[in-house]
């Protein structure tokens, strides 16, 4: 297979498929002989100015539209779903502290956790579960997802923002307990909420856009 057919079969590779895909996926349709590095650097570059473009998402590649092209092609949102402050507060300890166990996100929020936070979080494909850790009870750790970098527009988890751009933005959460992850959710919001039943913080909030 000539280099030409090589870097065909790798575009419609890439366009048949909505999740990202990884190196050993790849190599697998593709022959010995092709240099998988230099024909995604080929693609990438030449959908630099396309409506689509190759990017990397967590080791992964996949075609995404172009980032300044988004909002023009959305027609019509008919719902607009927000997680509570309890998912998006979980969610963004497991991103800077993973992988970490439930009793350590509790440790760090607390407050304890609903098993439900971690089902919403779950149902996003945004949070899998890890390794055990190797302690009494070896209890699952949990880790962020390939699908949570996608969503967020992340190539990997070190694009996330650090203390010093929290910290300058006014994005700390205002507990101690908790000053190394991203305040999420409304700054507004009355600090006691944070405290009250986890069944009420739990639910998924629909609202019709």
């Amino acid at each position: 297979m000539d280099r030409i057919t090589q870097k065909r079969l790798l575009e419609a590779l890439l366009f048949a498929t909505a999740e990202p895909l990884t190196p050993v996926i790849m190599r697998e349709r593709l022959p010995e002989e092709a240099d998988l590095g230099a024909l995604l650097s080929e693609l990438q570059k030449e959908y630099e100015e396309h409506g689509v473009q190759l990017v990397e998402v967590g080791g992964a590649w996949a075609f995404r539209t172009a980032a300044d092209l988004g909002d023009l092609i959305v027609l019509e949102r008919n719902e607009e779903r927000k997680l509570s402050k309890a998912s998006m507060e979980t969610l963004s300890i497991i991103a800077y502290h993973q992988p970490v166990t439930r009793a350590e996100i509790e440790n760090i929020r607390g407050v304890s956790t609903n098993k439900g936070t971690l089902d919403i979080l779950l149902e996003q494909n945004w949070i899998k579960p890890g390794r055990r850790r190797e302690t009494p009870g070896r209890p699952v750790t949990w880790v962020s997802t390939n699908h949570f970098l996608d969503h967020f527009g992340l190539e990997a988890l070190t694009d996330l923002p650090g203390l010093d751009e929290l910290k300058a933005s006014g994005l700390l959460d205002r507990r101690p307990a908790i000053e190394t992850i991203p305040d999420l959710f409304d700054q507004e919001d009355d600090e006691s909420d944070l405290h009250q039943d986890e069944e009420d913080e739990d639910t998924l909030i629909m609202e019709e856009g």
